[in-house]
């Protein structure tokens, strides 16, 4: 049954004050898959500010401070430029703004690959700075090793498979995975690598349903599906194509609003006014008492 929870509202944008509960955590979720319980999907949506954070945290399991902010937030061409001072600024906010979801910070491209002591450096400065729960971070089989590390040292690790954007010059563009059996075979034991070495979740974007029915019914962990199957223990979107705020979006995504339209709406409304003089008008104006 799922629960739902009531913000209070604030007068204050920087310090809010909703009603206190008890924050997720990395325990709870990994036994959402151990017990079985499951049946309910986890929900996972991104967050960047803290006011988006306040937003979504009712209705959401995990917020994900993904690496997508390159693009969503500061109009770059992928993810790839993302530096480890903005995730940590960006990550900070969303635990600011959150109360009940587990936090989880992506871990920038050029953060982790060198070693698993190079990791721990980059992830044990986003834990630190930002108060998450978690980090993320791309690759199967290749980041075992660095996954159990950092995970014997305190640092929970959720994994991502199958499509990995900070991957997307070596695999050579944004198509669905996993339509040649070798493509199969490898995301199968790169979800298996990732769970063994200590993963408590995993991401598996974009690839063929088959694949993630077959990959989330392996592991004993929950497994987050984007453009991958209804079947996953869970799913994500990006918060800003779900709510419409782009033209062009992955075929994956499902349009819940279209907040783009609004915003437009709202700012031609707001430019006319300015420039027929009725804003500000007395509802907006101090005058002298009488």
């Amino acid at each position: 049954m799922s629960t739902t929870y009531k913000l209070d509202t604030s007068t204050s944008r920087a310090n809010p004050t909703p009603q206190p509960r008890k924050r997720l955590t990395v325990p709870v979720i990994q036994r959402r898959k151990f017990e079985g319980k499951t049946e309910e999907p986890l929900v996972m949506l991104t967050a960047y500010t803290a006011r988006t954070a306040q937003l979504l945290d009712a209705h959401c399991d995990m917020l994900l401070v993904g690496d997508s902010l390159g693009q969503v937030i500061y109009g770059l061409p992928s993810t790839l430029p993302v530096t480890l001072d903005m995730m940590c600024n960006h990550g900070a906010a969303v635990v600011r703004g959150s109360y009940h979801s587990l936090v989880i910070v992506d871990m920038p491209f050029g953060s982790y690959e060198e070693s698993p002591q190079k990791a721990f450096e980059s992830a044990s400065r986003i834990m630190a700075e930002t108060g998450c729960a978690a980090v993320k971070l791309e690759g199967g089989d290749s980041m075992a090793e660095t996954i159990a590390f950092l995970s014997k040292r305190g640092i929970p690790v959720m994994a991502h498979v199958g499509l990995t954007p900070q991957a997307v010059n070596t695999l050579g563009g944004y198509a669905a995975r996993g339509r040649s059996q070798e493509e199969h075979d490898k995301i199968l034991a790169d979800a298996k690598a990732v769970a063994d070495a200590g993963a408590f979740a995993m991401v598996v974007e974009g690839v063929l349903e088959p694949i993630a029915i077959a990959l989330t019914k392996s592991v004993e962990i929950p497994v987050i599906g984007i453009g991958a199957s209804a079947q996953c223990d869970g799913q994500v979107l990006v918060t800003e194509d779900m709510l419409g705020m782009f033209e062009r979006t992955a075929r994956f995504v499902k349009r819940y609003h279209n907040i783009s339209e609004q915003i437009e709406q709202a700012a031609g409304e707001y430019a006319e006014d300015v420039r027929n003089r009725s804003f500000p008008g007395p509802d907006q104006l101090y005058q002298p008492k009488k």
